[in-house]
């Protein structure tokens, strides 16, 4: 059963990618998170929708 909210370092575990990246998005409002107190959390559909635009915005390489 796949989590409802992640972690900083469990977002950056599940889709392989730094904390300084994760930072980046953020601070580009690429990605969406809310505050429980003194943690950060990402809803896992919010995880999902950044993925699912993030690969829309690497570029295709074709096979020639």
């Amino acid at each position: 059963m796949e989590p409802e909210v992640f972690r900083v370092s469990e977002f950056c575990v599940r889709y392989a990618i730094s904390r300084r990246s994760f930072y980046r998005e953020l601070k580009a409002n690429r990605l969406r998170i809310f505050k429980r107190g003194r943690r950060t959390l990402i809803a896992r559909e919010d995880a999902e929708l950044w993925f699912q635009n993030i690969r829309q915005l690497q570029p295709q390489t074709s096979a020639q």
